[in-house]
């Protein structure tokens, strides 16, 4: 019997956090990979730690935006093969509205960060976000992948 082919897989968490007027909180990455592009606040979740967690701790340590884990909306996990050039990453990302007046600083590995309108965001996004966004913004939860191809 051949043996199976195990691949590592890394767990990251990621925020779409937004305004009820029409913004949402964007970071330009300090680092490779996509060095310069603009994401959603995100990273590896730690030992011991859920998702859930993990994607406050990281916009707080990238915004410098605290929201209590229970305002989190779980809106539903990436996982397609190639979504990050560094090798197998799974996503579960979540939603957060934050008043409007809602204060930032750049932190950790975000170079900037920054409300963009709903109605004129970057052209191009790290990652996969700009789909991450898409399913935020329709206010329903994903399903990312229906078919088992590509999202």
């Amino acid at each position: 019997m051949a043996k199976e082919a195990v691949e590592s897989v890394r767990y990251t968490a990621d925020v779409v956090a937004t305004t009820p007027d029409g913004r949402v909180l964007l970071i330009e990455r300090g680092w490779p990979p996509f060095e310069g592009a603009w994401a959603l606040p995100g990273g590896h979740v730690d030992p011991g730690e859920t998702s859930r967690q993990a994607a406050a701790r990281e916009l707080a340590e990238e915004t410098g935006v605290r929201v209590d884990t229970a305002d989190l909306l779980q809106l539903g996990a990436w996982d397609t093969p190639g979504r990050d050039p560094r090798g197998r990453y799974v996503t579960v990302a979540y939603l957060a509205v934050v008043p409007a007046d809602t204060p930032i600083t750049a932190g950790d590995d975000a170079r900037t960060a920054r409300w963009w309108p709903f109605d004129s965001l970057p052209e191009q996004l790290a990652f996969d976000h700009a789909a991450i966004l898409a399913t935020a913004l329709r206010g329903e939860p994903a399903d990312t992948d229906p078919a088992g191809t590509a999202a």
